[in-house]
């Protein structure tokens, strides 16, 4: 952080930043310049250290400098990290294509819209068995039973299972069943849930917050990676912005951010980003285009009776026209369709 003196700030109040940096820390530098002095100062910085500089006598400013993320930023890692879940890698050359139901509703729903994620070209499950729901009216999911329906799916088919976590008591019970945990948008800075995540094993896919900036998804990724577990997806599922066209924004500036500022890996949701299935293949491929490194995408054997989010999800054999335009778009950008 950089520390800028008032111009009448004495010798004895410089001395006093110099011992509060000392004392939190760091080391430091003096410039004094022909106007006013600034100290700079390096080490870990964090917040409570640049408000307590501020309080001290005749400093005009306190400037961070770097982010105030950590183990996310490039600075930390600048080689992309290529993170396994199951049979696949994501981060990698080749594109992450996770694809199913947004909620296993019985037994033959979840095993059909596995064999179409499939045979669609998909290499990875999706699936909600814990559902976190605007109205306490809606469904709410199935639970462990949902989990188990899902599991049996996954090696069906030959998938590694991303699932939604809500709650730091169920970590030790979903973690049987899933190869990857979710953690979804009204989550992402329930930070009790991020730090139990974070001494898990399995890799997590962390979604964007409703109306949150990056540098606060990449703050929640901290928490995780701070905990231990190096093995985090962020996803760019949308915004909540002024516009109601769609259900919320999707913010195609954020893949190419990330991907200059994160060495996380980055895939796009453009089901929960449209909120309707028409819209979902345009922002699917311009995603791919902008460097996303995968796609999660809702689909269900017949949308008209989804028990929740009916209207976004495709159907199998448009999961497959969607695949196929990926396979051609992929090339373009340097990767590749397994």
């Amino acid at each position: 952080m950089i520390v800028v003196m008032k111009r009448k700030a004495s010798k004895t109040d410089v001395e006093e930043v110099k011992g509060k940096a000392v004392s939190q820390g760091h080391e430091h530098v003096v410039i004094e310049g022909v106007e006013r002095t600034v100290v700079a100062v390096s080490g870990h910085v964090i917040e409570d250290h640049r408000v307590a500089m501020k309080l001290l006598n005749n400093v005009q400013d306190v400037i961070a400098v770097g982010r105030p993320y950590k183990l996310a930023s490039r600075s930390y890692k600048d080689v992309d990290t290529e993170i396994k879940v199951g049979s696949i890698s994501v981060g990698g050359s080749t594109l992450a294509l996770i694809a199913g139901p947004d909620s296993a509703e019985s037994v033959d729903q979840t095993m059909e819209t596995a064999a179409g994620a499939k045979q669609a070209g998909a290499n990875a499950l999706r699936g909600g068995a814990f559902k976190p729901r605007t109205s306490p009216y809606s469904f709410q999911g199935l639970g462990e039973d949902g989990l188990k329906m899902l599991r049996e799916a996954a090696d069906v088919y030959g998938f590694p299972l991303f699932s939604e976590i809500m709650d730091t008591k169920h970590l030790e019970m979903i973690e049987k069943y899933v190869d990857a945990l979710q953690i979804g948008t009204r989550n992402m800075q329930n930070f009790k849930l991020l730090e139990a995540v974070g001494t898990s094993s399995k890799p997590v896919l962390l979604k964007r917050g409703l109306s949150s900036t990056l540098e606060e998804l990449l703050l929640a990724a901290e928490y995780i990676l701070a905990k231990g577990n190096e093995n985090v997806i962020l996803c760019e599922r949308g915004i909540r912005t002024f516009e109601t066209a769609t259900r919320n924004t999707f913010d195609i500036n954020a893949i190419p951010y990330l991907k200059a500022n994160t060495h996380l890996p980055v895939i796009a949701d453009p089901s929960h980003a449209t909120g309707a299935r028409d819209l979902v293949e345009s922002v699917a491929l311009a995603a791919i285009a902008a460097g996303a490194d995968g796609l999660i995408i809702e689909i269900h054997p017949r949308p008209d009776e989804a028990l929740c989010d009916g209207p976004q999800a495709l159907t199998p054999e448009m999961l497959k026209t969607l695949f196929d335009k990926v396979k051609k778009i992929a090339p373009v950008v340097g990767r590749k369709v397994g």
